[in-house]
């Protein structure tokens, strides 16, 4: 599923060290989450989709962020 999906995304970016060098895409992540698991409690499908694709971008935004960090260093 879009949240598995994200949730692996995520950890995938944590051990990349996305908490120190990409905390601000890793937080919209986060919220961007949130926000698509409270619509799914609505039953507002197609934000909860909008919001879980975002979420995935900002996951993704995190994971390179850390990954362009880590080969500066």
């Amino acid at each position: 599923s879009a949240a598995s999906d994200v949730y692996k995304r995520q950890a995938v970016a944590r051990e990349a060290g996305a908490e120190e060098r990409a905390a601000f895409h890793l937080k919209a992540a986060e919220d961007y989450l949130e926000s698509a698991q409270q619509a799914l409690n609505e039953r507002a499908y197609s934000e909860a989709r909008r919001d879980a694709k975002q979420a995935k971008m900002k996951a993704l935004d995190a994971l390179k962020a850390s990954e362009s960090s880590a080969k500066d260093e």
